[in-house]
């Protein structure tokens, strides 16, 4: 039979557990204080929440200008590679309408940016300035 030793007990001990609440407090500090100094850039630069957001939706239509450009390139490529090595009436017929198709739809979207940017000013305030 085996003997256990004179340190241990067949019952192990639980410890207690305490929440140091030093360290939540502490993690709140930082949050609240980058929270802070991220915030205090926009508001010392005197702009509006519609300025902000007039900035975020011009940035975000260049990206979307620029990948659609890409994307209309590259399918544009393609049609016209089908197009001019295909031997079948049908798939150049097809390859054909779809290069129409992308040339209308890049055609739109770049449309979009010049009514944004060149007759969106005329009905500024709600009125005609024109």
């Amino acid at each position: 039979m085996r003997q256990l030793p004179v340190n241990s007990s067949p019952e192990k001990k639980e410890k207690k557990r305490t929440i140091c609440y030093g360290k939540y407090l502490y993690a709140a500090f930082l949050i609240f204080t980058l929270l802070l100094t991220n915030i205090q850039p926009v508001l010392a630069a005197n702009t509006t929440l519609w300025d902000k957001a007039s900035e975020i939706m011009k940035d975000v239509y260049n990206q979307i200008v620029l990948i659609s450009t890409i994307a209309a390139v590259v399918t544009a490529s393609v049609a016209l590679l089908l197009m001019n090595f295909s031997k079948s009436g049908k798939t150049v017929d097809e390859s054909r309408a779809w290069l129409k198709r992308i040339i209308i739809t890049w055609a739109i979207l770049n449309g979009l940016g010049f009514i944004m940017a060149y007759i969106t000013p005329f009905f500024a305030d709600g009125k005609w300035n024109g």
